[in-house]
């Protein structure tokens, strides 16, 4: 089971920086991206450190794809499903995001627990 939360308004996000927003001790990065023209959510926390620092990445794409890069370890992820786009078996999260009525929703589970 999933919940709606308002993380602000579309013109809270710039394109290339991320956000990060605490949603029931959760960090999740929100990003805005210019040349999709959409909002992604995904994991704070990078896994090849278990660093919170995803909010802070480096936006681009990699071949077309929408994905943020950890600015320590440059470990790059896909915005759109998560993997690791070098091919290593790391992952993030990804949630779902819409914008409505100049506000952005991520739907974030409320049945599970998360470790932060």
């Amino acid at each position: 089971m999933n919940k709606w939360v308002n993380v602000g308004t579309a013109e809270d996000f710039i394109s290339g920086l991320g956000r990060a927003v605490l949603i029931d001790g959760r960090q999740i990065a929100v990003f805005y991206c210019g040349t999709t023209k959409r909002f992604y959510a995904s994991d704070n926390m990078c896994p090849h450190k278990q660093q919170m620092i995803l909010a802070r990445g480096i936006i681009g794409d990699k071949k077309g794809e929408p994905m943020v890069a950890c600015p320590f370890h440059k470990k790059a992820f896909s915005l759109e499903d998560g993997r690791n786009l070098q091919g290593e078996a790391l992952h993030i999260s990804i949630y779902e995001i819409k914008e409505e009525d100049a506000k952005v929703w991520v739907s974030v589970p409320v049945d599970q627990e998360v470790a932060v």
